[in-house]
Protein backbone atom coordinates (compact mmCIF):
# COMPACT_ATOMS: atom_id res chain seq x y z
CA UNK A 1 0.00 0.00 0.00
CA UNK A 2 1.58 3.48 -0.81
CA UNK A 3 1.94 5.92 1.60
CA UNK A 4 2.23 10.02 1.20
CA UNK A 5 4.59 11.05 4.15
CA UNK A 6 3.50 8.23 6.39
CA UNK A 7 -0.43 8.69 5.51
CA UNK A 8 -2.56 6.64 6.29
CA UNK A 9 -1.34 5.33 9.52
CA UNK A 10 -1.81 1.65 10.50
CA UNK A 11 -3.03 0.21 13.08
CA UNK A 12 -5.92 -1.69 15.20
CA UNK A 13 -9.49 0.45 15.33
CA UNK A 14 -11.03 1.13 18.92
CA UNK A 15 -13.78 -1.09 18.56
CA UNK A 16 -16.08 1.42 21.08
CA UNK A 17 -14.37 4.86 18.87
CA UNK A 18 -15.61 2.91 16.11
CA UNK A 19 -19.05 1.94 17.35
CA UNK A 20 -19.69 5.37 17.89
CA UNK A 21 -18.39 6.93 14.90
CA UNK A 22 -20.47 4.74 12.75
CA UNK A 23 -23.81 5.53 14.37
CA UNK A 24 -22.71 9.19 14.07
CA UNK A 25 -22.05 9.02 10.48
CA UNK A 26 -26.05 7.69 9.83
CA UNK A 27 -27.30 10.31 12.56
CA UNK A 28 -25.83 13.02 10.61
CA UNK A 29 -27.15 11.43 7.35
CA UNK A 30 -30.36 11.30 8.40
CA UNK A 31 -29.89 15.32 8.72
CA UNK A 32 -30.48 15.21 5.07
CA UNK A 33 -33.96 14.08 4.69
CA UNK A 34 -34.60 15.67 7.82
CA UNK A 35 -33.70 18.89 6.48
CA UNK A 36 -35.72 18.41 3.75
CA UNK A 37 -38.65 17.44 5.41
CA UNK A 38 -38.00 20.94 7.53
CA UNK A 39 -37.74 22.93 3.99
CA UNK A 40 -40.48 20.97 2.12
CA UNK A 41 -43.02 22.03 4.87
CA UNK A 42 -41.78 25.86 4.71
CA UNK A 43 -42.69 25.92 0.53
CA UNK A 44 -46.28 26.30 -1.05
CA UNK A 45 -47.39 22.86 -1.91
CA UNK A 46 -46.40 23.13 -5.78
CA UNK A 47 -43.05 23.16 -4.96
CA UNK A 48 -42.44 20.52 -2.30
CA UNK A 49 -41.38 18.14 -4.06
CA UNK A 50 -38.81 19.97 -5.97
CA UNK A 51 -37.63 21.02 -2.81
CA UNK A 52 -37.03 17.74 -0.81
CA UNK A 53 -35.19 16.39 -3.98
CA UNK A 54 -32.89 19.14 -3.59
CA UNK A 55 -31.33 17.72 -0.67
CA UNK A 56 -32.26 13.95 -1.95
CA UNK A 57 -30.32 14.48 -5.00
CA UNK A 58 -27.23 16.20 -3.05
CA UNK A 59 -26.77 12.94 -1.62
CA UNK A 60 -25.99 10.97 -4.19
CA UNK A 61 -24.23 13.91 -6.35
CA UNK A 62 -21.82 14.80 -3.27
CA UNK A 63 -21.10 11.09 -2.21
CA UNK A 64 -19.85 10.31 -6.18
CA UNK A 65 -17.82 13.10 -6.07
CA UNK A 66 -16.20 12.59 -2.13
CA UNK A 67 -15.13 8.92 -3.04
CA UNK A 68 -13.55 10.08 -6.34
CA UNK A 69 -11.57 13.02 -5.23
CA UNK A 70 -13.55 15.12 -2.55
CA UNK A 71 -12.20 13.61 0.49
CA UNK A 72 -8.28 13.50 -0.82
CA UNK A 73 -8.79 17.33 -1.27
CA UNK A 74 -10.24 18.05 1.83
CA UNK A 75 -8.10 15.72 3.80
CA UNK A 76 -5.09 15.05 1.43
CA UNK A 77 -2.29 16.38 2.64
CA UNK A 78 -1.93 20.27 2.36
CA UNK A 79 -0.57 21.64 -1.07
CA UNK A 80 0.41 25.76 -0.96
CA UNK A 81 -2.55 26.27 2.05
CA UNK A 82 -4.78 25.72 -0.44
CA UNK A 83 -6.62 22.67 -0.60
CA UNK A 84 -5.71 19.07 0.22
CA UNK A 85 -3.46 16.95 -2.31
CA UNK A 86 -6.22 15.98 -5.18
CA UNK A 87 -4.51 12.66 -5.88
CA UNK A 88 -3.40 10.92 -2.43
CA UNK A 89 -6.78 9.58 -1.31
CA UNK A 90 -8.35 9.64 -5.61
CA UNK A 91 -10.86 7.04 -5.03
CA UNK A 92 -9.67 6.23 -1.70
CA UNK A 93 -7.08 4.67 -2.83
CA UNK A 94 -4.77 2.94 -0.13
CA UNK A 95 -8.61 3.28 2.44
CA UNK A 96 -10.25 0.17 0.61
CA UNK A 97 -8.70 -3.02 1.15
CA UNK A 98 -7.17 -5.19 3.98
CA UNK A 99 -9.80 -4.58 6.53
CA UNK A 100 -11.05 -8.49 6.47
CA UNK A 101 -10.19 -10.28 9.80
CA UNK A 102 -7.11 -12.17 9.58
CA UNK A 103 -6.74 -14.94 12.81
CA UNK A 104 -2.80 -15.01 13.62
CA UNK A 105 -1.84 -18.75 15.13
CA UNK A 106 -0.82 -18.15 18.49
CA UNK A 107 3.03 -18.96 19.04
CA UNK A 108 4.92 -19.00 22.56
CA UNK A 109 7.80 -19.49 21.40
CA UNK A 110 8.33 -16.88 19.56
CA UNK A 111 5.89 -14.55 21.74
CA UNK A 112 3.59 -14.56 19.20
CA UNK A 113 -0.27 -14.29 20.89
CA UNK A 114 -3.40 -15.05 18.85
CA UNK A 115 -5.01 -12.29 17.38
CA UNK A 116 -8.43 -12.19 14.90
CA UNK A 117 -7.67 -8.85 13.26
CA UNK A 118 -4.93 -7.43 11.34
CA UNK A 119 -3.50 -3.88 10.76
CA UNK A 120 -5.80 -1.50 9.01
CA UNK A 121 -5.71 1.86 7.52
CA UNK A 122 -6.47 4.52 10.91
CA UNK A 123 -7.63 8.27 11.19
CA UNK A 124 -6.76 8.60 14.94
CA UNK A 125 -8.35 5.45 16.68
CA UNK A 126 -10.89 4.47 13.79
CA UNK A 127 -10.53 3.30 10.59
CA UNK A 128 -10.04 5.85 7.67
CA UNK A 129 -13.04 4.16 5.93
CA UNK A 130 -15.10 5.60 9.65
CA UNK A 131 -13.63 9.37 9.21
CA UNK A 132 -14.14 9.09 5.60
CA UNK A 133 -18.35 8.33 5.58
CA UNK A 134 -18.58 10.61 8.40
CA UNK A 135 -17.39 13.52 7.14
CA UNK A 136 -18.92 12.89 3.43
CA UNK A 137 -22.26 13.45 5.50
CA UNK A 138 -20.99 17.11 6.71
CA UNK A 139 -20.33 17.76 2.69
CA UNK A 140 -24.00 16.46 1.62
CA UNK A 141 -25.80 18.40 4.44
CA UNK A 142 -23.70 21.69 3.55
CA UNK A 143 -24.72 21.37 0.17
CA UNK A 144 -28.37 20.58 0.73
CA UNK A 145 -28.63 23.57 3.20
CA UNK A 146 -28.00 26.39 0.45
CA UNK A 147 -31.31 25.17 -1.33
CA UNK A 148 -33.64 27.22 1.34
CA UNK A 149 -32.28 30.20 0.03
CA UNK A 150 -33.39 29.58 -3.82
CA UNK A 151 -36.93 27.86 -3.35
CA UNK A 152 -39.47 28.03 -5.71
CA UNK A 153 -37.11 29.54 -8.73
CA UNK A 154 -34.41 27.47 -9.56
CA UNK A 155 -34.13 24.64 -12.28
CA UNK A 156 -33.35 21.20 -10.95
CA UNK A 157 -30.37 20.72 -13.40
CA UNK A 158 -29.24 23.06 -12.91
CA UNK A 159 -29.69 22.72 -9.51
CA UNK A 160 -27.03 19.70 -10.04
CA UNK A 161 -24.35 21.54 -11.54
CA UNK A 162 -24.32 24.25 -9.48
CA UNK A 163 -23.85 21.73 -6.80
CA UNK A 164 -21.01 19.92 -8.09
CA UNK A 165 -19.31 23.00 -9.31
CA UNK A 166 -19.56 24.43 -5.64
CA UNK A 167 -18.67 21.81 -3.55
CA UNK A 168 -15.71 21.19 -5.20
CA UNK A 169 -14.44 24.51 -5.83
CA UNK A 170 -15.44 26.11 -2.74
CA UNK A 171 -16.36 23.62 0.41
CA UNK A 172 -13.55 21.17 -0.06
CA UNK A 173 -11.06 23.23 0.26
CA UNK A 174 -12.87 25.18 3.05
CA UNK A 175 -13.47 21.79 4.91
CA UNK A 176 -9.28 21.50 4.19
CA UNK A 177 -8.90 24.46 5.91
CA UNK A 178 -11.48 24.28 8.73
CA UNK A 179 -11.09 19.55 9.92
CA UNK A 180 -8.18 19.02 8.43
CA UNK A 181 -5.46 19.04 11.47
CA UNK A 182 -1.82 18.17 11.35
CA UNK A 183 -0.98 14.13 11.88
CA UNK A 184 -4.78 13.00 11.57
CA UNK A 185 -5.70 12.09 7.64
CA UNK A 186 -2.42 13.44 6.69
CA UNK A 187 0.93 14.82 7.87
CA UNK A 188 0.13 18.56 6.92
CA UNK A 189 -3.68 19.93 7.33
CA UNK A 190 -5.22 23.32 7.03
CA UNK A 191 -4.50 27.09 8.02
CA UNK A 192 -7.41 27.92 10.15
CA UNK A 193 -7.15 24.53 11.98
CA UNK A 194 -3.11 24.80 12.32
CA UNK A 195 -1.77 27.94 12.12
CA UNK A 196 -4.93 30.25 13.20
CA UNK A 197 -6.40 28.08 15.82
CA UNK A 198 -10.01 29.27 15.49
CA UNK A 199 -11.93 27.01 17.18
CA UNK A 200 -14.69 25.34 15.04
CA UNK A 201 -15.49 22.19 16.41
CA UNK A 202 -18.23 20.80 14.15
CA UNK A 203 -18.94 22.99 11.18
CA UNK A 204 -19.97 27.01 11.93
CA UNK A 205 -17.97 27.72 9.54
CA UNK A 206 -17.34 25.62 6.81
CA UNK A 207 -21.04 24.06 7.13
CA UNK A 208 -22.98 27.33 7.98
CA UNK A 209 -21.39 30.36 7.68
CA UNK A 210 -20.48 28.94 4.42
CA UNK A 211 -23.85 27.71 3.49
CA UNK A 212 -25.30 30.76 4.59
CA UNK A 213 -22.91 33.04 1.97
CA UNK A 214 -23.42 31.08 -0.67
CA UNK A 215 -27.43 30.96 -0.25
CA UNK A 216 -27.41 34.96 -0.10
CA UNK A 217 -25.17 35.33 -2.72
CA UNK A 218 -27.28 32.54 -5.13
CA UNK A 219 -30.34 34.01 -4.27
CA UNK A 220 -29.01 37.56 -5.07
CA UNK A 221 -27.55 36.40 -8.40
CA UNK A 222 -31.15 34.08 -9.24
CA UNK A 223 -33.24 36.93 -8.60
CA UNK A 224 -36.71 37.12 -6.93
CA UNK A 225 -40.00 35.01 -6.81
CA UNK A 226 -42.59 36.18 -9.00
CA UNK A 227 -44.93 38.00 -6.95
CA UNK A 228 -42.27 38.43 -3.79
CA UNK A 229 -42.47 39.86 -1.04
CA UNK A 230 -46.56 41.67 -1.55
CA UNK A 231 -47.49 37.83 -2.99
CA UNK A 232 -48.32 35.75 0.41
CA UNK A 233 -46.00 32.38 0.31
CA UNK A 234 -46.83 30.76 3.79
CA UNK A 235 -45.73 27.25 4.76
CA UNK A 236 -47.81 24.68 3.48
CA UNK A 237 -47.25 22.10 6.17
CA UNK A 238 -46.15 23.28 9.49
CA UNK A 239 -46.23 19.17 10.54
CA UNK A 240 -43.62 18.43 8.06
CA UNK A 241 -41.87 21.76 9.38
CA UNK A 242 -41.86 20.69 13.07
CA UNK A 243 -41.02 16.95 12.30
CA UNK A 244 -38.28 18.01 9.96
CA UNK A 245 -36.89 19.92 13.01
CA UNK A 246 -36.56 17.18 15.23
CA UNK A 247 -35.01 14.98 13.01
CA UNK A 248 -32.54 17.70 12.70
CA UNK A 249 -32.06 17.93 16.61
CA UNK A 250 -31.76 13.63 16.69
CA UNK A 251 -29.38 13.48 14.12
CA UNK A 252 -27.11 16.79 15.36
CA UNK A 253 -25.81 14.72 18.29
CA UNK A 254 -24.05 12.57 15.55
CA UNK A 255 -22.52 16.20 14.17
CA UNK A 256 -21.18 17.47 17.26
CA UNK A 257 -21.26 14.71 19.58
CA UNK A 258 -19.89 12.97 16.70
CA UNK A 259 -17.32 15.62 16.11
CA UNK A 260 -15.31 14.25 18.82
CA UNK A 261 -14.06 11.08 16.79
CA UNK A 262 -14.08 9.14 20.34
CA UNK A 263 -16.84 7.63 22.18
CA UNK A 264 -15.46 9.83 25.27
CA UNK A 265 -15.74 12.61 28.12
CA UNK A 266 -15.70 15.06 24.94
CA UNK A 267 -18.68 14.05 23.37
CA UNK A 268 -20.71 13.65 26.22
CA UNK A 269 -20.00 16.97 27.33
CA UNK A 270 -20.75 18.36 23.86
CA UNK A 271 -24.08 16.34 23.71
CA UNK A 272 -24.81 18.22 26.85
CA UNK A 273 -24.07 21.51 25.25
CA UNK A 274 -25.65 21.09 22.08
CA UNK A 275 -29.14 20.23 23.95
CA UNK A 276 -28.67 23.18 26.78
CA UNK A 277 -27.92 25.82 23.50
CA UNK A 278 -30.81 24.19 21.09
CA UNK A 279 -33.53 24.52 24.33
CA UNK A 280 -32.54 28.34 25.15
CA UNK A 281 -32.43 29.50 21.73
CA UNK A 282 -36.24 27.85 21.21
CA UNK A 283 -37.36 29.60 24.03
CA UNK A 284 -35.30 33.18 22.95
CA UNK A 285 -37.04 32.47 19.27
CA UNK A 286 -40.15 32.40 20.97
CA UNK A 287 -39.70 35.12 23.37
CA UNK A 288 -39.17 37.55 20.62
CA UNK A 289 -41.49 36.93 18.81
CA UNK A 290 -44.38 37.02 21.15
CA UNK A 291 -43.60 40.70 22.34
CA UNK A 292 -43.06 41.59 18.84
CA UNK A 293 -45.88 39.73 17.06
CA UNK A 294 -48.41 38.93 19.69
CA UNK A 295 -48.06 35.27 19.69
CA UNK A 296 -45.67 32.36 19.26
CA UNK A 297 -45.50 30.50 16.52
CA UNK A 298 -44.96 26.55 15.87
CA UNK A 299 -42.66 27.58 12.86
CA UNK A 300 -41.19 30.06 15.41
CA UNK A 301 -40.06 27.03 17.22
CA UNK A 302 -38.92 24.84 14.49
CA UNK A 303 -36.85 28.25 13.41
CA UNK A 304 -35.54 28.43 17.23
CA UNK A 305 -34.46 24.89 17.91
CA UNK A 306 -31.93 25.03 14.28
CA UNK A 307 -30.65 27.98 15.53
CA UNK A 308 -29.48 27.18 18.52
CA UNK A 309 -27.94 23.71 17.20
CA UNK A 310 -26.12 25.97 14.40
CA UNK A 311 -24.77 28.28 17.13
CA UNK A 312 -23.39 25.70 19.33
CA UNK A 313 -21.90 23.64 16.61
CA UNK A 314 -18.59 25.49 16.57
CA UNK A 315 -18.81 26.10 20.21
CA UNK A 316 -20.30 23.07 21.70
CA UNK A 317 -16.77 21.80 22.96
CA UNK A 318 -15.70 24.86 24.12
CA UNK A 319 -18.38 26.19 26.38
CA UNK A 320 -20.09 24.84 29.63
CA UNK A 321 -23.47 25.05 30.61
CA UNK A 322 -23.57 29.08 31.21
CA UNK A 323 -22.04 29.40 27.82
CA UNK A 324 -24.27 27.09 26.26
CA UNK A 325 -27.46 28.90 27.62
CA UNK A 326 -25.92 32.65 26.71
CA UNK A 327 -25.08 31.32 23.42
CA UNK A 328 -28.86 29.74 22.14
CA UNK A 329 -30.24 32.42 23.93
CA UNK A 330 -28.34 35.22 21.76
CA UNK A 331 -28.55 32.97 18.61
CA UNK A 332 -32.28 32.35 19.31
CA UNK A 333 -33.04 36.31 19.22
CA UNK A 334 -30.84 37.31 17.00
CA UNK A 335 -31.80 35.19 14.53
CA UNK A 336 -35.32 35.66 15.06
CA UNK A 337 -34.29 39.33 14.30
CA UNK A 338 -32.44 38.80 11.58
CA UNK A 339 -35.24 36.90 9.33
CA UNK A 340 -36.73 40.25 9.20
CA UNK A 341 -33.88 41.60 6.85
CA UNK A 342 -34.65 40.52 3.70
CA UNK A 343 -37.57 42.35 3.65
CA UNK A 344 -35.65 45.52 4.57
CA UNK A 345 -32.95 44.65 2.04
CA UNK A 346 -34.87 43.75 -0.61
CA UNK A 347 -32.99 39.82 -1.24
CA UNK A 348 -35.22 36.86 -1.58
CA UNK A 349 -34.34 34.21 0.81
CA UNK A 350 -37.14 32.08 0.47
CA UNK A 351 -36.71 29.84 3.68
CA UNK A 352 -34.29 32.12 5.63
CA UNK A 353 -31.09 30.56 5.13
CA UNK A 354 -29.05 33.61 5.82
CA UNK A 355 -31.07 34.63 8.90
CA UNK A 356 -30.47 31.06 10.39
CA UNK A 357 -27.51 29.47 8.61
CA UNK A 358 -25.23 32.62 8.42
CA UNK A 359 -26.38 34.99 11.22
CA UNK A 360 -26.34 31.79 13.59
CA UNK A 361 -22.81 30.40 12.14
CA UNK A 362 -20.97 34.20 12.73
CA UNK A 363 -23.02 34.57 16.38
CA UNK A 364 -21.64 31.16 17.63
CA UNK A 365 -18.41 31.48 16.27
CA UNK A 366 -17.72 34.89 17.39
CA UNK A 367 -18.67 34.32 20.65
CA UNK A 368 -16.41 31.49 21.53
CA UNK A 369 -13.80 34.71 21.84
CA UNK A 370 -16.24 35.92 25.03
CA UNK A 371 -17.46 32.54 26.39
CA UNK A 372 -14.82 30.05 25.95
CA UNK A 373 -14.38 27.79 29.52
CA UNK A 374 -10.71 26.82 29.69
CA UNK A 375 -12.02 23.92 31.99
CA UNK A 376 -13.76 22.48 28.79
CA UNK A 377 -12.27 20.40 25.99
CA UNK A 378 -11.00 22.97 23.91
CA UNK A 379 -8.84 24.65 27.22
CA UNK A 380 -9.00 27.72 25.83
CA UNK A 381 -10.04 30.75 27.65
CA UNK A 382 -12.10 33.59 26.49
CA UNK A 383 -12.56 37.11 27.04
CA UNK A 384 -15.21 36.57 30.64
CA UNK A 385 -12.89 33.89 31.70
CA UNK A 386 -9.65 35.83 31.96
CA UNK A 387 -8.09 35.36 27.95
CA UNK A 388 -8.39 38.77 26.97
CA UNK A 389 -9.02 39.11 22.82
CA UNK A 390 -6.75 36.59 21.67
CA UNK A 391 -9.59 34.43 20.99
CA UNK A 392 -12.26 36.83 19.71
CA UNK A 393 -9.79 37.73 16.70
CA UNK A 394 -9.04 34.54 15.83
CA UNK A 395 -12.61 33.60 15.41
CA UNK A 396 -13.49 36.58 13.57
CA UNK A 397 -10.61 36.09 11.03
CA UNK A 398 -11.63 32.51 10.58
CA UNK A 399 -15.54 33.29 10.40
CA UNK A 400 -14.24 36.13 7.59
CA UNK A 401 -12.18 34.26 5.60
CA UNK A 402 -14.61 31.46 5.12
CA UNK A 403 -17.37 34.41 3.88
CA UNK A 404 -15.35 35.88 1.75
CA UNK A 405 -14.31 32.58 -0.08
CA UNK A 406 -17.54 31.45 -0.26
CA UNK A 407 -18.99 34.90 -1.45
CA UNK A 408 -16.41 35.00 -4.11
CA UNK A 409 -16.80 31.31 -5.12
CA UNK A 410 -20.28 30.70 -5.25
CA UNK A 411 -20.61 33.67 -7.65
CA UNK A 412 -18.16 32.74 -9.92
CA UNK A 413 -20.51 29.43 -10.00
CA UNK A 414 -23.69 30.80 -9.89
CA UNK A 415 -22.30 33.08 -13.10
CA UNK A 416 -21.17 29.40 -14.72
CA UNK A 417 -24.65 28.02 -14.36
CA UNK A 418 -26.07 30.91 -15.58
CA UNK A 419 -24.88 31.85 -18.56
CA UNK A 420 -24.34 28.00 -20.10
CA UNK A 421 -27.47 26.70 -19.07
CA UNK A 422 -29.68 29.24 -16.94
CA UNK A 423 -30.50 29.46 -13.40
CA UNK A 424 -34.04 30.21 -13.41
CA UNK A 425 -37.40 27.91 -14.25
CA UNK A 426 -39.09 29.59 -16.99
CA UNK A 427 -42.13 31.97 -15.79
CA UNK A 428 -44.85 29.56 -16.81
CA UNK A 429 -43.03 26.77 -14.85
CA UNK A 430 -42.84 28.97 -12.15
CA UNK A 431 -46.59 29.67 -11.90
CA UNK A 432 -47.28 25.84 -12.31
CA UNK A 433 -45.01 25.12 -9.43
CA UNK A 434 -41.71 23.28 -9.61
CA UNK A 435 -42.98 19.87 -8.84
CA UNK A 436 -45.28 20.01 -12.43
CA UNK A 437 -42.08 21.89 -14.69
CA UNK A 438 -39.12 20.39 -13.16
CA UNK A 439 -40.40 16.53 -12.23
CA UNK A 440 -43.73 15.94 -13.86
CA UNK A 441 -45.19 15.33 -10.44
CA UNK A 442 -47.63 16.57 -7.58
CA UNK A 443 -47.36 15.94 -3.59
CA UNK A 444 -51.45 15.96 -3.49
CA UNK A 445 -53.85 15.07 -5.65
CA UNK A 446 -56.26 17.94 -4.67
CA UNK A 447 -58.70 17.29 -7.50
CA UNK A 448 -59.27 13.97 -5.93
CA UNK A 449 -60.05 15.22 -2.57
CA UNK A 450 -62.07 18.37 -4.43
CA UNK A 451 -60.78 20.43 -3.15
CA UNK A 452 -59.67 22.39 -6.15
CA UNK A 453 -56.01 23.76 -5.31
CA UNK A 454 -53.53 23.63 -2.43
CA UNK A 455 -54.45 26.87 -0.73
CA UNK A 456 -58.55 26.64 -0.76
CA UNK A 457 -61.30 26.90 -3.68
CA UNK A 458 -60.82 28.51 -6.71
CA UNK A 459 -62.98 31.01 -7.50
CA UNK A 460 -65.82 29.48 -10.14
CA UNK A 461 -64.45 25.84 -8.81
CA UNK A 462 -67.30 23.03 -8.94
CA UNK A 463 -66.65 23.79 -4.93
CA UNK A 464 -67.04 27.70 -4.50
CA UNK A 465 -69.29 28.54 -1.50
CA UNK A 466 -69.10 24.97 0.21
CA UNK A 467 -66.94 24.14 2.95
CA UNK A 468 -64.03 22.06 2.08
CA UNK A 469 -64.10 18.24 2.58
CA UNK A 470 -62.13 16.70 5.42
CA UNK A 471 -60.51 13.43 4.66
CA UNK A 472 -62.62 11.60 6.92
CA UNK A 473 -65.90 13.23 4.76
CA UNK A 474 -64.27 12.18 1.75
Amino acid sequence: MPLVDGFPSMGVPNTGDTAWMLASAALVLLMTPGLAFFYGGMVRAKNVLNMIMMSISAMGLVTVLWVLYGYSLAFGNDVSGLFGNPGQFFGLKGLIGGNAAEAVIADPANGVEAAEVVNIPLVGTIPATVFVAFQLMFAIITVALISGAVADRLKFGSWLLFAGLWVTIVYFPVAHWVFAFDGAAAEKGGWIANQLKAIDFAGGTAVHINAGTAGLVLALILGKRKGWPGTPMRPHNLPFVMLGAGLLWFGWYGFNAGSATSSNGLAGSTFVTTTVATAAAMLGWLLTERIRDGHATSLGAASGIVAGLVAITPSCSSVNVAGALAIGAIAGILCALAVGLKYKLGFDDSLDVVGVHLVGGIVGTLLIGLFAAPQTGAAVAGLFYGGGLEQLWRQALGAGAVLLYSAIGTAIVAFIVKYTIGLRISDEGEAAGADESQHAEGAYDFVALGLGSATGNFAGSPTEGRPLISHREA
